[in-house]
């Protein structure tokens, strides 16, 4: 009898530890960081050029032009177009949002309050700056990432392949059209692809 007790305190505990065993499981799989891509654009959290977190959900409903900016390269007078845009079109529904980063020949090597001053400055910016990031490599945004993915992303989709690269979101926080860096604020195709969004007659 004793040793059918104790055969039967081991099961006992064997089913135990194998329940233990599947619910920690289940938390470190819970746990695990998802492969699938966001459903939206503007389902990020960023902090702004003054370090201050911003849900970019804030900005559903309007349309948004996300560029990856930098103050030392041969695109940084676009910064004068998409301010200009933005000045535009802002009360029809139009934001701006830029992100510097330094991942092309080290052209943002300043700090936010130097970018944010250049930009003011320099180009009177008005438009809405976030902190610096990166835009490619091992340690991309989780916000460029999503980008740059090809479920996401109309083509060419792929990496940033310079600075003051383009995307235009919809109202919906979806990717319309994705812009080359070389393709000025006041280019037709950019032009009509805002209007349409907006509506503009």
């Amino acid at each position: 009898m004793r040793s059918i007790h104790v055969i039967s305190m081991a099961a006992v505990m064997i089913g135990a530890l194998m329940l233990l065993g599947s619910a920690a499981f289940l938390r470190a799989e819970d746990s695990a960081p998802s492969t699938q891509p966001a459903e939206s654009a503007l389902g990020f959290t960023m902090n702004d050029i003054d370090g201050h977190p911003v849900e970019l959900s804030k900005y559903t409903g309007q349309v948004v032009l996300m560029v990856n900016v930098a103050s030392k390269c041969g695109n940084t007078p676009q910064y004068e177009g998409l301010e200009a845009m933005y000045q535009k079109y802002k009360d029809q529904g139009l934001v701006i949002l830029g992100f510097p980063a330094n991942n092309f020949g080290h052209q943002e090597p300043g700090s936010n309050e130097q970018i944010k001053d250049f930009c003011q400055s320099t180009y009177n910016v008005k438009f809405p700056m976030f902190s610096k990031i990166s835009v490619k490599g091992e340690d991309i945004a989780p916000l460029y990432q999503f980008l740059t993915h090809q479920q996401t992303t109309p083509q060419p989709a792929g990496e940033i392949t310079w600075n003051f690269e383009k995307f235009l979101i919809g109202r919906d926080g979806k990717v319309i059209a994705r812009f080359s860096p070389r393709t000025q604020p006041s280019d037709p195709k950019i032009v009509e692809a805002i209007e349409a969004q907006l509506g503009t007659p």
